[in-house]
């Protein structure tokens, strides 16, 4: 029902052509005046040779003309850099960045496959699905206009039982932690859908916010705000839910003649452990991702309460404070569930 009807929208007039980029290496620099200044103005720009390596005139060498300052790119001969080309003129448009984050991934793909072996391997290849999944349905069901809440809600689900089914295979114990994440995920709609109706988040809180209501109108920003609480909180809720559930097994292998009480009890205190230091985490991870922002708020001297309830934060205090929710649901009731079913096998 979801389902979007075009896999691939057309472009927005106002988002306009897309830009023509090609590969280049940097073959000279020498800094010099910008054009239409004096040596007095201090104005220094950056006049840059660079050989094509992409595109119809690779081969070809082309003239840049990048300004210098703080937070201007400082370029170098033997730099791989992307450019641009308007009306035949030639700017810069970024580094290239293909080689390193293709050593990182390979790095990290191979590290993974190393200590979980085929788990590592399965764990992958779900991952790949989630990406499938993300880009082939869930972002152009959207742009069509459906429920962003029920795209994600209906995305997360179908990347929750490929992901965890596969790393972790089909069996019993794999099935518990698929029910509590479920749940808790449920837990999250909800509880995300009252706070963010509460505190009246319209959604513009950010630039792209902002940009995408003009480029698509119908795309709901309050919806897509609550959507990726909804996906978001996924990627915390199954570590945690594997986590108990596999716990309880091992609990209950340890020593057959544990009953439900004391699986449950047992199970319980190593999540509270595990909760703990998670909860901790997501606060962590939203400072680290936000931090240029946060010394802004403190540069402009205004008070902590207004930092924390201006829209731009309090989405994601809203969004932690709700993932974290879900995270304690996540562990009495998956170890309630996999205390049940490992006493009844």
């Amino acid at each position: 029902m979801l389902w979007p009807a075009d896999p691939t929208p057309a472009v927005p007039d106002v988002i306009g052509p897309p830009a023509e980029l090609a590969d280049a290496s940097v073959t000279a620099v020498e800094r010099r005046p910008c054009e239409g200044t004096s040596a007095d103005q201090n104005v220094t720009c950056q006049e840059i040779t660079a050989r094509l390596t992409s595109g119809g005139e690779a081969g070809s060498s082309v003239p840049l003309e990048v300004s210098e300052g703080p937070g201007a790119p400082r370029l170098e001969a033997g730099d791989r850099i992307v450019v641009g080309v308007v009306e035949d003129t030639y700017y810069f448009s970024d580094f290239q960045r293909r080689t390193p984050l293709l050593v990182l991934g390979v790095c990290f793909a191979l590290a993974v496959v190393a200590l979980a072996r085929w788990r590592g391997l399965m764990a992958l290849a779900g991952l790949g699905i989630s990406l499938l999944v993300l880009v082939k349905f869930m972002l152009p069901a959207i742009l069509e206009g459906r429920s962003p809440v029920a795209v994600s809600v209906v995305g997360a689900a179908a990347i929750m039982f490929v992901t965890l089914y596969l790393a972790h295979g089909f069996n019993t114990q794999t099935t518990t932690a698929v029910l509590g994440t479920l749940g808790s995920l449920l837990l999250v709609g909800v509880l995300g859908w009252a706070f963010v109706e509460a505190s009246h988040f319209s959604g513009l809180a950010s630039e792209e916010a902002g940009f995408l209501q003009a480029a698509a109108g119908k795309v709901s920003l309050q919806g897509l705000l609550l959507g990726g609480i909804v996906i978001g909180s996924l990627g915390v809720l199954d570590d945690v839910t594997v986590t108990q559930a596999s716990a309880v097994w091992e609990l209950h292998q340890a020593n057959p003649t544990y009953g439900f009480g004391r699986l449950f009890s047992a199970g319980l205190r190593i999540g509270r452990d595990h909760i703990a230091s998670t909860v901790n985490t997501l606060v962590l991870a939203y400072a680290g991702a936000s931090l240029p922002l946060l010394v802004l708020f403190t540069l402009s001297n205004r008070d902590l309460s207004g930092v924390l309830t201006g829209e731009l934060v309090a989405t994601e205090v809203v969004r932690t404070l709700v993932g974290s929710l879900g995270l304690v649901a996540a562990v009495p009731l998956t170890t309630a569930l996999a205390a049940f079913v490992a006493e009844e096998s």
